[in-house]
C-alpha cells in the first residue's frame, strides 16, 4: 500500500509542503490494511526521500551540463564586453594620437616660421654672420658621428672656413 500511494504522485510532492497530505493518506491506506492484525498507525514520516542512483546521477549529470552552459554563456558575454571596451579604448587612442600628432605639428610649424623669422632677421644684420653661424652648425652634424668619412675636393665651398676665417675662397 505504501507503493500504491507514492507511486501515484511525483516526487516534487514528497519533497513539498504536499508532504503532510501524502503522510495523511499514506497513514489511511496503511491503517486501513494493518487494522485487520490488530495493529493501529498512530504516526507516519517520510524521514527521507532517496532517488534511485541512476536517477540521481542523471539530475547531477543535467545539473553540471547546465552549470557549464551558464559559465560558458558568462565566458561569452564577458569576452564581448571586453572586446567592445578594447574596441572603445582603441578608438580613443586613435583619436588622442591624432590630436597630438596635428598639435605637434601646429606646434614645429609655429616653431620652424619662428626659427626663420628670426634666422632672416639675423641674417639682414649681419649676412657674414649668418651664413658663418650655418656653416658652423653644419660642421657639427656632419661631424657628430666619430666613424663619418667625407670625401670633398679642398676647394669645396663646405671648407671653406677652414682655410680663411673670413670663409674667402
Amino acid at each position: 500500500s505504501l507503493r500504491n500511494v507514492l507511486g501515484d504522485v511525483p516526487l516534487s510532492d514528497v519533497l513539498s509542503v504536499k508532504r503532510d497530505d501524502l503522510m495523511a493518506a499514506l497513514k489511511k491506506q496503511v491503517g486501513a490494511t494493518v487494522g485487520r492484525y490488530g495493529i493501529d498507525i498512530v504516526d507516519i514520516r517520510i524521514v527521507r526521500a532517496d532517488l534511485p542512483v541512476q536517477t540521481s546521477e542523471a539530475i547531477y549529470a543535467r545539473m553540471r551540463t547546465e552549470r557549464q552552459q551558464q559559465a560558458a554563456q558568462f565566458r561569452a558575454e564577458g569576452q564581448e564586453q571586453a572586446q567592445e571596451i578594447k574596441a572603445k579604448a582603441d578608438k580613443q587612442r586613435t583619436v588622442l594620437l591624432a590630436d597630438a600628432e596635428q598639435q605637434a605639428q601646429v606646434s614645429r610649424g609655429a616653431g620652424d616660421a619662428e626659427a626663420s623669422r628670426i634666422y632672416a632677421a639675423a641674417y639682414g644684420r649681419d649676412p657674414a654672420f649668418y651664413a658663418f653661424y650655418r656653416t658652423m652648425q653644419a660642421y657639427r652634424r656632419s661631424f657628430a658621428d666619430k666613424d663619418t668619412t667625407l670625401v670633398l675636393s679642398p676647394d669645396s665651398a663646405f671648407l671653406r672656413y677652414f682655410k680663411d676665417e673670413a670663409g674667402k675662397q
